[in-house]
């Protein structure tokens, strides 16, 4: 009986431990993708899961032929196998020779080449941890699917590439995906790329906790309400994004008055280094509000207070340390005046019976006339100051010379400093807008403008020489500013104008050629042939 009660209990905690209704322990992902996807998955009742798969690599280019070698490589193997295929041939005509399979793709059967799959890239392929790029392409990505990313993501450590083409997201997908991002510590790219979504708001990707470097939204229908969404969070008089640094807004529909929208972004971003506006509808209207970013503008009232506001944080006492004003210190009547005056009354009393005696005295001995010739030698030398703005190599050159004296110091740590100072470059940060050198013209305020972009693509928009003659007054501007200042401030270095409503021999498109072409990077003058070396001679003797 006692056995029998036994059975019956085991199968009702085994038929408990099944029931579907219970909610099962929460799932730690481990950081294995495939094997977290796959349980995450089977939890979420899902079936007929995409395959994780390695990313194809392209074929490595072939060695060139070699003559000479042929001979040489030819072996023994090679030419038996050679032979018995001629004798095969031979003893059946009907026969022919078999292809080899191609090198340079795959042949997969189309259903299996369409079914849907998950692409990664690993660096080390033997460690299913490694995943450092995932490629989602052609299928759709739902809400139960997005909550599978959301678990499995962020446990990715060296993940910092996610590429979304053409994968149906809409306004709930692209708001949880943009929630999670953040969380993934190392992604810095992002392709979502042929999602169009109805609500358009790609801006919740770059909000404040975003850690993304490098956007691409292309082919997303990305209209005017869309940019004005992007632009002010590019940046606006009270905030400004500071981890973004490429954006490819090409192949969308954003026109003139978009383009206004995310000048108007570009005011205060001293971040964005290259922006891409290829392929849209953007006219002569929008081409001047990108010039005038690039030159220089007036602030409007808002951006006017916040200025004065900035200015006098930047001055207050609390920050660099300094005395606050009269205004701040407290009434006199709140320390003794009267004890602090009575000894400062001695003291100088001492002071001067001190030097009344001296001079009775007579001179002293000549070692102490010795050393204070010696303090007078070293008093006439000026004495160095350390300049207030010093670069960090300039910090790590002092410390390098301090540590010269001590023992302790041996000479790989010395090595290991001098490297550490050549491989870290000294990076440059633009100032804030509001802290630049402004100027009064007609009783506004006029700063200079956005010199940290240095890459613009506008080609293959509705631009026509009205456009140009903005883009060539901006660029004139920036010439002048970056001849009397840092070379960092240099401005646009490329600048893509193709297929706009210009011709070719348009006389400011050649203009805005010429100039853009010393600013290239990549620019090599050409070098002078002897013919023209003699023709520049005989020009200077006829002068």
């Amino acid at each position: 009986m006692g056995k029998k009660m036994m059975h019956k209990d085991k199968g009702a905690a085994q038929a408990h431990d099944d029931d579907p209704s219970k909610t099962p322990e929460p799932y730690n992902c481990t950081g294995n993708f495939e094997a977290d996807f796959a349980e995450l998955a089977r939890r979420g009742g899902m079936q007929d899961l995409p395959t994780i798969m390695l990313r194809p690599k392209r074929p490595s280019t072939p060695q060139p032929h070699d003559p000479k070698k042929d001979d040489k490589n030819v072996t023994a193997a090679a030419q038996a196998a050679a032979a018995s295929l001629v004798d095969d041939t031979a003893l059946d005509g009907t026969k022919e020779p078999e292809e080899l399979p191609p090198t340079t793709y795959i042949v997969k059967d189309k259903f299996q080449y369409f079914k849907p799959n998950i692409q990664v890239e690993m660096e080390n392929e033997n460690n299913p941890k490694t995943v450092t790029e995932i490629h989602i392409r052609g299928w759709k990505v739902d809400v139960k699917m997005m909550e599978i990313f959301q678990q499995c993501w962020p446990a990715l450590e060296k993940l910092h590439t996610v590429q979304m083409w053409n994968t149906a997201l809409n306004d709930t997908t692209l708001e949880m995906l943009a929630k999670f991002l953040p969380h993934c510590t190392n992604l810095k790219t992002l392709f979502l790329e042929g999602n169009c979504t109805p609500g358009e708001q790609y801006h919740l990707l770059l909000e404040e906790e975003s850690l993304i470097a490098h956007l691409s939204l292309r082919n997303n229908r990305i209209s005017d309400k869309g940019a004005a969404l992007l632009g002010n969070i590019l940046g606006n008089p009270k905030a400004t994004n500071k981890n973004l640094v490429t954006l490819n807004l090409s192949y969308n529909n954003i026109t003139s008055v978009g383009a206004q929208h995310l000048a108007k972004g570009l005011r205060m971003n001293r971040i964005l280094l290259s922006m891409s506006m290829a392929s849209n509808k953007i006219g002569d209207e929008g081409c001047k509000a990108f010039a005038e970013v690039l030159s220089r503008f007036k602030l409007t009232h808002e951006e006017v207070v916040e200025r004065r506001v900035m200015l006098r944080d930047k001055d207050s006492p609390d920050r660099l340390g300094k005395s606050p004003p009269p205004s701040r210190r407290g009434d006199k009547t709140d320390r003794p005046s009267s004890t602090r005056s009575s000894t400062m009354a001695h003291t100088d009393k001492d002071r001067r019976s001190g030097s009344k005696s001296t001079k009775k005295k007579g001179p002293e001995p000549k070692k102490d006339d010795t050393a204070n010739k010696t303090v007078k030698k070293d008093d006439a030398k000026p004495k160095k100051e350390p300049p207030k703005h010093s670069s960090k190599a300039s910090l790590a050159t002092n410390d390098t010379t301090k540590t010269k004296g001590k023992k302790g110091s041996s000479s790989k740590d010395k090595k290991g400093v001098a490297q550490s100072d050549a491989e870290a470059p000294e990076v440059f940060e633009h100032p804030h807008p509001f802290l630049e050198q402004a100027e009064t013209i007609d009783g506004e305020l006029w700063i200079p403008g956005n010199r940290a972009l240095i890459n613009f693509n506008l080609s293959r928009n509705e631009i026509s020489e009205v456009g140009l003659k903005h883009i060539l007054m901006a660029l004139k501007y920036q010439q002048t500013l970056a001849a009397f200042g840092p070379r960092h401030t240099m401005g646009l270095m490329r600048l893509t104008l193709t297929r706009n409503n210009i011709s070719a021999d348009n006389d400011t498109y050649i203009k805005l050629h010429d100039i853009m072409l010393t600013r290239d990077p990549f620019y090599k003058p050409a070098a002078k042939t002897p013919d023209d070396d003699s023709h520049s001679q005989t020009s200077s003797a006829k002068a």
